[in-house]
């Protein structure tokens, strides 16, 4: 655990040694003091063990209702002389179950003070969760259906190199979360409350809508998925199989493998349904869900990659998927729930690609984003010897053919025959683009500030042939930057020159909170809250 995030075993205040109580705090619940230890919604514990309460109906109730059901007697000769102890019995464990979800309760407080959020829990053994508010990545509302029908929330705090949710508040009303997310994320962007004001809490930033996702599109979607593609395959195979062996017994061996698909495509639709993205001062954000919903928060500048992908069946309707690497979404602690957490846009058309370009990178750090773009997303280099233009390192200038991209040599054709003409990488000022696939086509996009290190990787025949791959490392998560076969000296050159960018554009961020790399701290009250944006060159 990193020192933004921090659990303390026996802990039943702050950490020894962290910061105390500001004068003018930011986050504090409205109404509340700040630094007031706080309990969330009672009926928290009821919610999250609403399996075990039925688990322990079932268990006691399945042979009444099975009689019930046949019109037998309710209970067994045997045990009649039996049934108040039986009753009390199955009562006593139902008051025992109730009474852990209390203690529980009772003894799980959070606080927003001194620059961090904590969360206590524990009766005997007690543990604290902590994190820096200027560290913080994400906040993300999550409803399950349940806590839907209370109209409960669930908060969860993503900070930087935390492999998991580094605090989790289960339940707080929905209205309260919104509170505390907005107040936090004003902290993370370094704002400050009104002299006079300081226990006045900051109303939810207003958003402006960028996107959504139409129902049709997202089932036309999954129907045209690579998953999809394989389903038939394998289905075919089958027939083919069965109709060889003159045996029926194959098709009983596909059940699981049925049921299986369809719960990922139920999975994908329920995890796309309803998408919508919009842009406010918090950052961006994106709300998804039919049963469970959530609500995601990503404040400018944290995020660490992102991919645009287009499988070879989508190219019939030009549709594009975005995924984005974020610290803390792609940890080991996600156990699968990463995947719907890092998708920026499940389906959408090239202006939506762009669009979602626009937020993520404001500056593009070229004065025609457009054509880069573009010709990252669906350019190939020409047949012919490469014409003189851009650099080994990747850098563009003037107009030059296919968006500037260095693809991979005419001696590397052997080694990926469709591909060399695809394969490629260019640099504007502040992004490094890295293209690939000639079927499934895919554009990488790093930040150059979000390159951590760098590594060139050659095999045997990659040797032969005088190619190399470049990979950068970032944060966990489904983006993976790697140059693909480019030749050797390209390589080397863009190893030097990309390591030059990085160390540049890391000196040029000189704070962890966001709003300040972009305007000094603004001065806010209740009435009105900051709309401060980046500006830059806008994407097509």
């Amino acid at each position: 655990m990193t020192p933004d995030s921090a659990v303390t075993p026996g802990s039943t205040g702050p950490t020894p040694g962290a910061p105390g109580p500001t004068p003018n705090p930011v986050g504090q619940v409205a109404g509340k003091p700040d630094g007031e230890w706080l309990r969330v919604h009672p009926a928290s514990p009821f919610i999250r063990g609403w399996v075990a309460l039925a688990a322990i109906g079932f268990f006691f109730g399945r042979d009444t209702f099975e009689r019930l059901l046949q019109g037998r007697p309710l209970m067994d000769d045997m045990f009649t002389g039996r049934v108040p102890f039986l009753l009390a019995g199955g009562g006593l464990v139902l008051v025992l179950a109730v009474l852990g979800f209390i203690t529980t309760w009772y003894f799980t407080r959070y606080q927003v003070a001194g620059g961090y959020v904590r969360v206590n829990t524990g009766f005997l053994f007690k543990q604290q969760r902590q994190a820096r508010l200027d560290r913080v990545q994400a906040i993300d509302i999550v409803q399950p259906l349940l806590a839907r029908i209370f109209g409960l929330a669930e908060l969860k705090f993503e900070v930087a190199d935390a492999g998991e949710s580094a605090v989790r508040l289960a339940y707080l009303r929905i209205d309260d979360a919104r509170q505390m997310r907005a107040t936090i994320l004003a902290r993370a962007a370094g704002l400050e409350p009104l002299p006079g004001q300081p226990e006045a809490a900051l109303p939810e930033a207003p958003e402006y809508a960028v996107l959504s996702v139409p129902p049709s599109r997202l089932v036309g979607s999954l129907l045209l998925s690579e998953q999809s593609f394989f389903l038939v395959l394998g289905a075919a195979a089958s027939v083919v199989l069965s109709a060889v062996t003159e045996s029926r017994q194959i098709y009983f061996y596909l059940i699981p493998a049925v049921l299986g698909m369809a719960a990922a495509y139920w999975g994908s639709f329920n995890k796309g349904y309803n998408f919508t993205a919009a842009i406010s001062p918090d950052g961006i954000r994106l709300r998804y869900g039919l049963l469970d919903t959530q609500a995601q928060t990503l404040p400018p500048g944290r995020i660490q990659a992102v991919k645009v992908t287009q499988p070879p069946l989508w190219r019939i309707f030009g549709w594009y998927r975005m995924q984005v690497n974020v610290a803390g979404y792609g940890g080991p602690g996600s156990n699968g729930e990463g995947a719907s957490r890092t998708m920026l846009l499940p389906v959408g058309v090239l202006a939506d690609v762009m669009r979602m370009l626009s937020l993520v990178l404001p500056d593009p750090g070229t004065p025609d984003p457009a054509r880069i773009f573009a010709a990252g997303l669906t350019g190939i280099a020409p047949a012919g010897p490469p014409p003189a233009g851009p650099s080994p390192s990747g850098e563009t200038s003037g107009e030059e053919p296919d968006g500037g991209f260095v693809t991979s040599p005419r001696r590397a054709r052997l080694l990926a025959p469709l591909g060399w003409r695809r394969n490629g990488f260019t640099a504007t000022d502040t992004a490094l683009l890295i293209r690939s696939g000639r079927l499934w086509r895919e554009l990488v996009v790093v930040p150059h500030q979000r390159t951590q290190s760098m590594a060139l990787h050659q095999g045997p025949l990659a040797r032969r042939f005088r190619v190399a791959d470049l990979v950068l490392h970032t944060t966990a998560g489904p983006v993976s930057p790697r140059v693909i076969q480019a030749g050797l000296d390209e390589a080397r050159g863009l190893f030097d020159a990309q390591a030059a960018r990085a160390r540049e554009a890391r000196k040029r961020q000189t704070s962890e909170q966001w709003l300040a790399q972009v305007a000094p701290a603004t001065v806010v009250g209740a009435e009105d809250h900051p709309q401060t944006h980046q500006e830059g060159p806008q994407h097509g």
